[in-house]
C-alpha cells in the first residue's frame, strides 16, 4: 500500500513538472503593454531606433513590432493592423524590415494534443487502480457481495477469567470451549455439539463480552460481524454476503461466528408493513440453510446476541440452528459486587469506598450500568483534583446515573419546597412502615435533571427472583404516598405526582391482566402489550377480549388503587407526627440519610 502511495506522488509531480514545461516554453504570447505608438513615434523623431522589424501573425493583419533602439535595448508593439504601422516606420524614413508568416507547428498543433489526452487518461486508470488496492476487497468496485465479518485470531484477547457476576452463563459455555479445543471427545460417544447458541438478555448485561471472552478463551478464530451489516438497499446483497461469511468461515474451521444483534436480520417473516420477499427475508432464508439446509457447516459455532428474541423467526430458534439459549440477566448482588471489583482495578479506591454497599444499593443494575457508575465517580474526583475515589464520589454519580444529577442552584418557592418535603415525607415513611419495601437510604427535596422536585430512595436488602400481590401492593402504596402527605397537610393536590400515579396505575394493570391476582377477573391472562405492530407482529390482530371483560379490568384497577390509597393514608395519618418531623428536617438540610430518618421515629 506504501508503495502505490509513493507511486501515486511521483506521476503526480511528474504532471505538474509537464505543465510547468509547456506553460513555461509554449508558443503562448507575452506581451509588453508598456510601449505605445506614440513612444514609438517619439523615438523616432528623437533618432533613438537602430532597426524595426515587422512580424505579422498567421491571422493576418494582426502582428507585432520588434523594435531595436540605438542602445540595444528592445521594445515591442502589438498592433491589430501592422500595414498602418509599416506605413507610419516609411514616413518616418526608417524602412522596416518584414518577416514571414509563421507556419503551423505540428508539435503543438498535433503531438500535444494527444500526449494530454493519454497522460489523463493514464491518470485517472492509476487513480482508480490505486484507490481500489488500498481500500481492500470492500473498496473494490461493485463488490457488494463480500461479506464485513472481522476476523480475529491470535492472543492478547480476554478470557472468562475477564468476565464477572455471569457464573451460570460461563459454565455452560465451557461445553462449547471443550469442543472446540478437543473434538474427538464428543464424537466418540456419537455426541453433536450444538450448531448455534444465542445469547438473549437485556442491554448491557455482557453478551458479547461473553462471545468475546469463548473465543480468547478456545483460541480459535472469531469472526465478528452486525446484523445491520448484511442487509443492503440492492436486492440479494445480504443473502451473498452470508454466503461469503460461511465460505470463509469453512476455511478457518474449528472457529465461531458471532453475530450480534441478530433481530436486525433475523425478525419473524411476513408480518408488520413490509409483507414478504424483501431483502431482509431472503438474508434470513440463507442464514437458515447456512446453519441447517443440504450443506454441511462442521467446525463452525454461530453465537449470536439479541434483547429482542421475541420477534425473531421461530425457523431460526428450533433445535439444529440455536440449539441453545443461555439468559444473560441482571446480575445478583454477589455478581455485581464482582463486576465492580474488575472495574475498579484501575481506579484508585479510599478507604472509605464500601463495594458490598455499592452492589447492594444498586439493585437491577447492569455490568455497563455499573461501569458507568465507577466512570462517573472517577470524573467526580478528578473534578475534585483529588488522586482516589471516595464514597462520597460513587454516591453522587449513583444519584446522577439513576434519577439525574442535582440541580442545587434551582431558585425554588418557600411553598414549593414545603410541598416537596411533605411530599417526600410521606413516600419515605411508607417505606420504613410497610415490610416489603424498605429500607429508606436517602430523602432530598433538591431537584434533579428529569424534572422532579425532590426524591426517595429506598435500599433494598436484598434480590428478589418474582414479587408478591403483597410487595405489588405495598409498591402502589408507597406511589401514593406523596399525593396523600399533599392532601392531609394542605387540603390540596399539585401535579407533582403525575409520575407516582402512572406507576401506580401501570402495577395494578399489571396485576390484573398478566399476573391474574384479581378475584372477580379471575386466573386469565389479557395482556397484549407485547404485540406491538412494525416490530415482528401480525399489524391486525384482534384484542382476545371483550368490552365486558375491559370494563371489568378497568373496575378491578380502580378497586386495587382505592384500597392501597385507604391503606396508605392509614398508615400516613397514625404517624403524622413523623410526617411533620421529617419535613422539617428536610427543609433544614435538604437531604437526609436513613439514620438520620429512622431516628425521628
Amino acid at each position: 500500500m506504501k508503495q502505490n502511495g509513493r507511486g501515486f506522488n511521483q506521476f503526480f509531480l511528474i504532471i505538474i513538472l509537464l505543465i510547468f514545461v509547456v506553460a513555461l516554453f509554449g508558443p503562448w504570447e507575452r506581451r509588453n503593454t508598456e510601449y505605445s505608438q506614440a513612444q514609438l513615434i517619439k523615438d523616432i523623431t528623437d533618432d533613438k531606433v537602430k532597426d524595426v522589424f515587422i512580424k505579422p501573425n498567421r491571422e493576418t493583419p494582426t502582428g507585432s513590432l520588434e523594435v531595436v533602439l540605438k542602445t540595444g535595448e528592445e521594445k515591442t508593439l502589438y498592433a491589430t493592423d501592422v500595414t498602418e504601422l509599416e506605413k507610419l516606420v516609411r514616413e518616418h524614413g526608417i524602412e522596416p524590415q518584414i518577416q514571414e508568416i509563421p507556419g503551423d507547428n505540428v508539435f503543438w498543433t498535433t503531438v500535444l494534443p494527444i500526449i494530454v489526452v493519454l497522460v489523463v487518461g493514464i491518470f485517472i486508470f492509476f487513480m482508480v487502480s490505486s484507490q481500489n488496492a488500498s481500500s481492500g476487497s470492500n473498496g473494490k468496485m461493485m463488490n457488494f457481495g463480500k461479506s464485513r465479518a472481522r476476523l480475529s485470531v491470535g492472543e492478547g484477547r480476554i478470557g472468562l477469567k475477564d468476565v464477572a457476576g455471569l457464573k451460570e452463563e460461563k459454565e455452560e459455555l465451557y461445553e462449547i470451549i471443550d469442543f472446540l479445543k478437543s473434538p474427538g471427545k464428543f464424537t466418540r460417544v456419537g455426541a453433536r455439539i450444538p450448531k448455534g447458541v444465542l445469547l438473549e438478555g437485556p442491554p448491557g448485561t455482557g453478551k458479547t463480552l461473553l462471545a468475546k471472552a469463548i473465543a480468547g478463551e478456545a483460541n480459535v478464530p472469531f469472526f465478528s460481524i452486525s446484523g445491520s451489516d448484511f442487509v443492503e438497499m440492492f436486492v440479494g446483497v445480504g443473502a451473498s454476503r452470508v454466503r461469503d461469511l460461511f465460505a470463509d468461515a469453512k476455511k478457518h474451521a474449528p472457529c465461531i461466528v458471532f453475530i450480534d444483534e441478530i433481530d436486525a436480520v433475523a425478525r419473524r417473516r411476513g408480518t408488520g408493513m413490509g409483507g414478504g420477499h424483501d431483502e431482509r427475508e431472503q438474508t434470513l432464508n440463507q442464514l437458515l440453510v447456512e446453519m441447517d439446509g443440504f450443506g454441511i457447516n462442521e467446525g463452525i459455532i454461530v453465537m449470536a446476541a439479541t434483547n429482542r428474541v421475541d420477534i425473531l423467526d421461530p425457523a431460526i430458534l428450533r433445535p439444529g440452528r440455536f440449539d441453545r439459549k443461555i439468559a444473560v440477566g441482571t446480575p445478583d448482588i454477589g455478581g455485581r459486587e464482582d463486576i465492580l471489583k474488575v472495574h475498579s482495578k484501575n481506579k484508585p479506591l479510599g478507604d472509605d469506598v464500601n463495594l458490598q454497599q455499592i452492589a447492594q444499593t444498586t439493585a437491577g443494575f447492569t455490568g455497563a450500568d455499573l461501569e458507568n457508575l465507577l466512570n462517573e465517580a472517577a470524573i467526580n474526583a478528578a473534578m475534585d483534583n483529588r488522586l482516589y475515589i471516595n464514597q462520597d464520589d460513587i454516591k453522587k454519580a449513583f444519584i446522577k446515573v439513576g434519577i439525574g444529577a442535582e440541580k442545587k442552584s434551582r431558585i425554588i418557592s418557600d411553598k414549593e419546597k414545603k410541598i416537596t418535603a411533605y411530599h417526600e415525607a410521606g413516600h419515605a415513611i411508607l417505606f420504613h412502615v410497610l415490610p416489603d419495601v424498605g429500607p429508606v437510604y436517602t430523602v432530598s427535596i433538591i431537584p434533579t435533571g428529569i424534572g422532579a422536585a425532590g426524591y426517595t430512595m429506598p435500599l433494598p436488602e436484598k434480590d428478589e427472583m418474582f414479587l408478591t400481590k403483597g410487595k405489588m401492593m405495598q409498591d402502589i402504596m408507597v406511589s401514593l404516598g406523596g399525593r396523600i402527605a399533599e392532601e392531609i397537610i394542605f387540603d390540596d393536590i399539585t401535579t407533582g405526582a403525575s409520575s407516582d400515579i402512572k406507576k401506580a396505575t401501570k402495577v395494578a394493570r399489571k396485576m390484573v391482566t398478566r399476573f391474574g391476582m384479581s378475584e372477580n377477573i379471575g386466573v386469565i391472562n389479557y395482556d397484549e402489550s407485547d404485540d406491538e405492530v412494525f416490530i415482528g407482529r401480525d399489524l391486525a390482530h384482534t384484542r382476545s377480549h371483550s368490552e365486558t371483560v375491559a370494563g371489568e379490568i378497568d373496575k378491578e384497577v380502580k378497586a386495587i388503587i382505592d384500597e392501597c390509597y385507604c391503606k396508605a393514608k392509614e398508615i400516613i395519618m397514625e404517624h403524622q407526627d413523623v410526617l411533620h418531623k421529617a419535613a422539617t428536617l428536610l427543609l433544614e438540610k435538604e437531604k437526609i440519610n436513613r439514620e438520620e430518618f429512622e431516628s425521628l421515629f
